[in-house]
């Protein structure tokens, strides 16, 4: 364990998919949003939900704030992300696949859970998962859903093992 970062085991295959994941997700909450997308609406929740003078008054006061913190955080993630893509250029294929240790500083370590949590969100609301009834997992198109599930989990259990 080194002092202040948080070691994961991710292959760089799934370093850049989750790169480009990151990119998507960053233009979908850019300036050119269509704020009436339900995936950008499932990220900024009203806490009016009976109210739609007042949902709509607290949303057109918060949304550019709130998309823009999750920008930043989307940022933090895809900065620590951005040497796998030349790493790759030169890479054997068979270490494409195969788990490396990644560090993450603790101070980045928030904007990685965020992250990844918004872009469940947005995930599930693409696929309809309103509860665990909705989800099948037998359906291929659930599966970068999981894994970014399961990427959270092994996240969390890291920062807690290291003492984080």
């Amino acid at each position: 364990m080194s002092a202040g970062i948080v070691q994961v085991r991710l292959a760089p295959a799934e370093e850049l998919q989750l790169r480009h994941l990151i990119e998507d997700f960053r233009e979908l909450i850019g300036a050119e949003r269509d704020s009436a997308d339900p995936a950008v609406a499932r990220l900024t929740p009203s806490p009016y939900p009976g109210d739609s003078d007042a949902a709509h008054e607290f949303r057109a006061a918060t949304e550019d704030d709130l998309l823009g913190r999750r920008d930043a955080d989307a940022a933090t993630v895809v900065a620590a992300l951005a040497s796998t893509e030349q790493e790759l250029v030169t890479m054997a294929e068979e270490k494409l696949f195969a788990e490396r240790e990644r560090g993450i500083p603790v101070e980045d370590l928030d904007a990685w859970l965020r992250t990844l949590t918004a872009l469940r969100l947005v995930i599930a609301t693409r696929l309809g998962i309103d509860s665990e009834e909705h989800h099948d997992p037998d359906d291929a198109r659930f599966g970068v859903y999981d894994w970014l599930g399961y990427r959270l989990e092994l996240l969390i259990e890291a920062a807690e093992e290291q003492g984080f």
